[in-house]
């Protein structure tokens, strides 16, 4: 059996690598691919070779030790078309999910893919990693009751959690993205409004929105660094600045002098490959992935896909996703069935 792999070469370079799949183990099943998802926001940063040459393989597995040429991806969704001798018969035709790169077909250990529950459909599974994201995100956020909330960033994880939040009784929610198309879905989604941060007045219209107040806490998940400064800027004495996103090697110079100094805002980091430490005791990832597929199943995400292409096509949708971003909010890769 062989595999078609979607490989970044070099930077601004990618192809479809054809190889050769090896023989299933007893313990193994045989997944034939059927979508998988792009995400933009880290993709991006190894299209554009902006990743960190240097990561902890503690800190993220799957990001941990990137170099050229990478096969990436973390969002594909298959069927199970073969079973190895010690693998029960009827997970045959079984449909999964599994964190694994843009490929027509993969080879996993019985213990490393997640059955769809019942009523998901494949396209709604692809966001599984996002949604996990989304709701580690507004875990680390902890809203509380009457709060007024910012968040910097409406790509399909800002959209996500936005939609998570915004089923909290929150005294206010704004959000904020350059691009028209994913601020109107951003107000569907539950959001009070959704803002151009590159409006010359946009902090004076957050505050407004936010009810002539700052904002009691701030969620960046932009990509862009400099909306760093911006969630200080709008955050209230004593409120809290989460920062989800991964600017890889691009370097945010913040403004931490002026009021900040006095401002006890607590900045803190994000990532979904651990749990906020004062959950870990009552958390972990199946608890958290149960949550997840039950936002998923809710919020359907699906209604956010903008282009479904064949994997073939890659060269041209990353090319578009690098110089028209404005565009898309999700891209799903479909593989012949």
């Amino acid at each position: 059996m062989k595999t078609q792999t979607l490989t970044f070469t070099t930077p601004y370079r990618l192809e479809i690598i054809e190889r050769q799949l090896p023989p299933l183990g007893a313990d193994e099943v045989l997944v034939q691919t059927l979508v998988s998802a792009i995400s933009s926001g880290t993709e991006m940063l190894i299209y554009r070779g902006q990743f960190p040459k240097e990561m902890s393989a503690s800190a993220d597995s799957i990001s941990a030790g990137l170099a050229y040429p990478c096969a990436y991806g973390y969002a594909c969704v298959g069927k199970i078309v073969e079973t190895g001798k010690q693998v029960g018969s009827e997970l045959l035709n079984r449909l999964v999910f599994a964190f694994q790169p843009h490929t027509s077909h993969f080879i996993l250990h019985q213990s490393a893919f997640i059955l769809l529950p019942e009523g998901i459909s494949p396209e709604t599974a692809a966001f599984l990693p996002n949604m996990e994201t989304a709701v580690n995100l507004v875990q680390d956020v902890a809203p509380i009751l009457g709060e007024r909330g910012l968040i910097l960033g409406q790509g399909i994880v800002g959209l996500l959690a936005t939609s998570l939040l915004a089923e909290f009784p929150l005294e206010s929610l704004v959000s904020a993205d350059n691009f028209p198309l994913r601020r109107a879905e951003s107000i569907k989604a539950g959001a009070r409004a959704s803002l151009d941060p590159c409006a010359a007045d946009f902090r004076m219209q957050a505050e407004q929105l936010l009810g002539g107040e700052k904002a009691d806490f701030a969620l960046e998940i932009s990509g862009a660094p400099a909306a760093l400064n911006d969630a200080i800027a709008l955050t209230r004495f004593s409120g809290r600045v989460i920062v989800g996103s991964w600017y890889g090697e691009k370097q945010a110079a913040l403004e931490l002098g002026g009021d900040f100094h006095r401002s006890r805002i607590q900045i803190v980091s994000s990532q979904v490959s651990s749990i906020r430490p004062e959950l870990s005791g009552r958390w972990d990832k199946s608890r958290r992935f149960g949550v997840a597929w039950k936002a998923l199943a809710r919020i359907r995400p699906e209604k956010w896909v903008t282009q479904r292409v064949d994997i073939h096509q890659a060269p041209e949708i990353y090319k578009m996703l690098d110089e028209a971003p404005h565009e898309s909010i999700q891209v799903l890769f479909e593989y012949a069935r």
